[in-house]
């Protein structure tokens, strides 16, 4: 069969797509780039947002008009798999533990669920999509509960793959080629807490890093999103694995609010101080360190003095990084049941708050003009013919200098000239 995949969403999400590929190739599927030359179709669904989960039933619309088969993957099927077997009768759903039946789900014709058991994706077979960059997989699910989140119900609870798997994937992965190891999953810092033998109950997202720093080789380790609740018992720990020079200076620590009523109503588990303790702590132990953090504008029933708390959280904290969410409804969630703010309210809030931030990444990116060090290569932009390098803080660097040769997965010397609010220039 000839295959296309569509994928969305998260890092998660992609190494899964990675891991569908090898699968299909082991069967002697070929994947094809264009839609129009495919026998079968792969979505592999993102449903965390409302605009992103409309695209969703929108490409499913288009692919069923056009009578292709297809298979949808991802945390669709986990949701919704009534109603998307009852509006396309034809497609056949793979729930997010089920990837490894992507091979079966070829082979039928008529519209089923496949729905296993977890099986661990760390340390096995993957078509990469940028092949010096692994996209480590160290857990499945999640230990949270927040009032917003349809993501819970598709991937359900938390389930930590094997470190001895997790730190073989790496090294087989750096024997062939990689450079950059991303970590990631739902929280990372909530890795190991459902293991038997962890008494405690506390991450061994530490342990882990430990572990994979002794690996040999030159390569670089990007953490993935931890949510603080979960960082503040291992908190010393995860600053002391941070000194070495194979992990990125880079923290994705995310806030949602910088109110303590609203992150109670989302039942977050933290507080705004809480937050502010585990950035301070990263901050004073190492000199430059990028601190990435998400909000979400207009929750339900957050008053404009509450929302002006996140706005002075903001100013003050400076991160380099802010992924801005409008609120949307999920259904399934408690939050749905709240009052919900106006569209035109959400909107202006978030409007206010990028402005914000737009102004804060252009100061911050500025305090990197004329430093000088080692940047790892691990992107070729197509569109605008450049390479893109990233420094220890994961800062990204455009490398405006032609060059004939590939640069992907070297690691160069670079002066930082200029700079946007997005990137830096050199």
């Amino acid at each position: 069969m000839k295959v296309y995949i569509e994928n969305y969403g998260c890092s998660a999400n992609l190494n899964n797509a990675e891991i569908i590929k090898a699968l299909l190739l082991k069967e002697k599927h070929s994947v094809v780039k264009n839609f129009k030359e495919a026998d079968v179709i792969i979505i592999n669904t993102c449903i965390v947002k409302s605009p992103t989960e409309s695209r969703m039933w929108n490409r499913l619309l288009f692919f069923n008009s056009i009578k292709k088969r297809v298979i949808v993957t991802g945390c669709m099927p986990n949701v919704y798999a009534k109603e998307i077997l009852k509006r396309f009768p034809r497609v056949v759903l793979l729930g997010t533990k089920s990837i490894f039946g992507i091979n079966q789900a070829i082979k039928m014709k008529s519209g089923v669920f496949l729905e296993g058991d977890v099986i661990e994706k760390a340390n096995v077979d993957k078509i990469r999509n940028n092949n010096i960059i692994n996209i480590v997989q160290i857990s499945e699910g999640c230990l949270g509960s927040c009032s917003y989140c349809i993501v819970k119900i598709a991937k359900g609870m938390l389930h930590s793959y094997k470190i001895e798997s997790i730190v073989e994937d790496v090294r087989k992965s750096i024997k062939q080629g990689c450079r950059e190891i991303w970590i990631t999953s739902q929280d990372s810092a909530s890795y190991g807490i459902d293991f038997n033998d962890n008494y405690e109950k506390k991450s061994k997202l530490p342990k882990l890093l430990k572990e994979i720093t002794k690996i040999k080789g030159e390569f670089f380790v990007r953490v993935g999103m931890m949510n603080p609740n979960n960082v503040l018992p291992v908190l010393e720990e995860l600053i002391d694995v941070y000194h070495s020079k194979k992990i990125f200076k880079f923290i994705h620590i995310p806030v949602q609010s910088g109110n303590d009523r609203i992150l109670k109503l989302m039942n977050r588990n933290y507080s705004v101080r809480d937050f502010e303790f585990i950035v301070n702590k990263f901050r004073k132990e190492f000199t430059r360190i990028s601190i990435s953090t998400d909000v979400i504008c207009g929750f339900p029933t957050e008053t404009r003095d509450e929302f002006n708390d996140t706005l002075k959280l903001v100013k003050k904290i400076k991160p380099d990084v802010l992924n801005i969410s409008k609120f949307g409804l999920r259904p399934y969630t408690i939050a749905a049941k709240l009052k919900q703010l106006t569209t035109q309210e959400i909107k202006e809030r978030s409007r206010i708050l990028t402005n914000i931030f737009n102004r804060i990444s252009l100061e911050k990116n500025k305090e990197w003009v004329g430093w000088r060090g080692r940047a790892i290569v691990d992107e070729f932009s197509k569109k605008n013919k450049n390479f893109v390098a990233r420094n220890y803080c994961y800062k990204p660097i455009v490398i405006t200098k032609k060059v004939n040769k590939d640069l992907l997965g070297k690691i160069i010397d670079v002066r930082i000239s200029s700079f946007t609010n997005s990137y830096l220039i050199s």
